[in-house]
């Protein structure tokens, strides 16, 4: 923690309100993200975390507020726009409820996180014209990166089968893969740990810390384990009914009145 508290900021959330006609999920949110650490976003069901992951990514454009991704403000990007933009500037997410496609293998869901880094597409392969041999090149170099990932997140076993037949922790690993084949710079995880047991969060725990530590990779997480929460994170920010109540490190939010009061409940 010590050696990120100055470091550059890399996500900067000014001021953000969205409202669906006459419900308001975000007031006036604000909190920075810095290089290289792991920012939990925390509150119960309902406090509009969701919603903020998805101003984050473009897919919500809020009515207030500015989102800066490394001093720039991709709100200023159309809605067609603005989803591949924030992906091309380095953002990546996994979902609560998984969007994996579940008839396809391991390997190739992943691969379907390596769009943005491919130049040629599947119908100079199908065609086999003059670009076939670079396609075919290109998608070689591709499915390398992805075997990395692959054995990284420890699934080789599995690598070819088709990902509706794994136990559920193991598509949500499958889901991680896919968002780290995008190299991303800032990593958002919605609930990674939703539905797992025991073990399967232990594992989990470990590959977010590994991912932050080997690639240096920034994260910012959503999750309901307040232990994986305040063991892992470096600050935490506290949603409730859409408004911020907290903001700090894991053991200033603890101990903070207005959080116990509101989600951790004074037994914590």
């Amino acid at each position: 923690m010590n050696d990120r508290v100055n470091a550059p900021v890399v996500l900067e959330v000014r001021h953000i309100s969205l409202g669906f006609g006459g419900v308001q999920a975000l007031t006036d949110i604000s909190f920075d993200v810095r290089e290289h650490e792991i920012r939990a976003i925390i509150g119960p069901n309902g406090a509009g975390k969701s919603s903020m992951l998805n101003c984050i990514n473009g897919v919500y454009q809020p009515q207030q507020g500015q989102i800066l991704l490394r001093g720039e403000d991709v709100g200023r990007f159309s809605p067609r726009v603005r989803l591949r933009r924030v992906a091309e500037m380095g953002v990546a997410r996994t979902f609560q409820n998984l969007a994996l496609f579940k008839g396809m293998s391991v390997l190739d869901n992943i691969m379907t996180g390596r769009h943005l880094h491919m130049h040629t597409g599947l119908v100079a392969q199908a065609l086999r014209n003059p670009w076939w041999s670079r396609a075919a090149r290109e998608e070689n170099t591709q499915r390398q990166h992805v075997e990395r990932i692959i054995d990284f997140l420890e699934i080789q076993s599995h690598r070819k089968t088709p990902v509706g037949r794994l136990p559920y922790g193991l598509q949500k690993r499958v889901d991680l893969g896919r968002a780290l084949a995008m190299e991303p710079r800032v990593l958002l995880l919605d609930e990674p740990m939703a539905g797992m047991n025991v073990e399967e969060k232990q594992d989990m725990c470990r590959f977010i810390l590994d991912v932050n530590d080997e690639f240096g990779t920034t994260i910012v997480l959503i999750e309901h384990d307040m232990g994986v929460v305040m063991d892992i994170s470096d600050r935490v920010v506290v949603l409730d009914y859409g408004r911020k109540i907290g903001d700090g490190t894991p053991d200033e939010v603890r101990a903070d009145d207005a959080v116990i009061s509101a989600y951790l409940g004074t037994d914590h």
